[in-house]
């Protein structure tokens, strides 16, 4: 079985990287960029700008919200996450031009998200993945994530702020609820040993906490304390940014970042896309909380992308990674 999964993952990864038609990685790999109008104590447009995202040009279902085309088995596919930064990109769009097709486009993702929010297992509404996914293990179908959960909320917030309609913050209301639950009773928290906060983007054991969907998902708790005064949330994002600041160390190789906390003895390394999205992550933290030592990594962790040396340890690592643990 193990066997199975590897070669699955690498023709998934040959398929997309190597062949010419489009795949699910042409929407998620663009360049990040922090956005210009970020504004720290009030709901406007996303922390980060997609425009990119923004102007994907399909595939799309008949009501007009993205697909991914993860090739082979798993083909056409929902993808929450991407839905979610679609209609943030739109969203952000259409506060700067009052276009009314990007009206259009982020209210068709903010209402995808409102009719396909459900219950799992335990009770707690979250955004489900539709197929299986590899990550070392398999994740099976359904599965969902910290990262769907929290830019699924900032979408909804904004739609609700933008048009008044109860049924996104209704929406939002329900799946913040998975935030604040821990993953064994069916949420996406998780407190470790030291007692810090975490939220996983992948629900696996042990957990693994990836960097960038650990940060994004704390933004949705952010939005969503903006859009409500909830004291939970506050609180909430509060526990994610003492987390981050204490464990930062843990993620800084002294020439690059880690995409997560592997617990191997070879580090999984960030690639150059997610190492450049840490960067812009820690930059717009710095920016929301004031705290100096995001900055002092954003930086650091620039200057490491800036070294050729640096850039070739960490690919020649990363390809090592790969081979040993996929």
């Amino acid at each position: 079985m193990a066997l199975i999964q590897r070669l699955n993952y690498y023709r998934r990864v040959f398929s997309a990287y190597l062949t010419p038609a489009k795949s699910q990685l042409t929407f998620w790999h663009d360049e990040p960029v922090a956005n210009e109008n970020l504004q720290k104590d009030a709901l406007g447009e996303y922390y980060m700008f997609f425009a990119s995202k923004a102007n994907y040009d399909g595939p799309f279902d008949e009501a007009g919200v993205p697909l991914l085309n993860y090739r082979g088995q798993i083909g056409l596919q929902y993808n929450p996450i991407a839905v979610a930064q679609y209609g943030l990109g739109n969203y952000d769009l259409y506060r700067r031009t009052q276009e009314p097709e990007r009206e259009v486009a982020f209210l068709k993702a903010a209402d995808w998200l409102v009719s396909t929010l459900q219950t799992n297992s335990q009770g707690q509404w979250v955004w489900n993945h539709q197929f299986d996914w590899e990550y070392r293990s398999t994740l099976r179908a359904p599965w969902y994530s910290a990262l769907a959960q929290g830019q699924g909320i900032s979408l909804l917030v904004r739609a609700h702020a933008e048009t008044g309609n109860g049924a996104y913050l209704d929406a939002a209301e329900r799946a913040f609820g998975a935030m604040v639950a821990p993953v064994d009773e069916g949420g996406v928290a998780f407190i470790d040993e030291h007692g810090d906060t975490w939220l996983e983007e992948y629900i696996v054991t042990p957990p693994t906490h990836i960097l960038n969907g650990f940060i994004w998902a704390s933004w949705g708790v952010y939005d969503y304390f903006l859009a409500t005064g909830d004291r939970k949330a506050e609180n909430l994002f509060a526990k994610t940014v003492d987390t981050l600041k204490f464990n930062l160390l843990t993620y800084d190789t002294g020439f690059w970042s880690l995409y997560e906390q592997s617990g191997t003895r070879l580090k999984m390394l960030a690639s150059p896309f997610y190492h450049a999205l840490h960067i812009v992550q820690l930059d717009v933290m710095q920016r929301l909380t004031g705290e100096g030592i995001f900055r002092d990594y954003s930086v650091k962790w620039d200057e490491y992308r800036r070294s050729r040396l640096k850039r070739w340890q960490a690919l020649g690592l990363k390809i090592a990674f790969k081979l040993r643990h996929y």
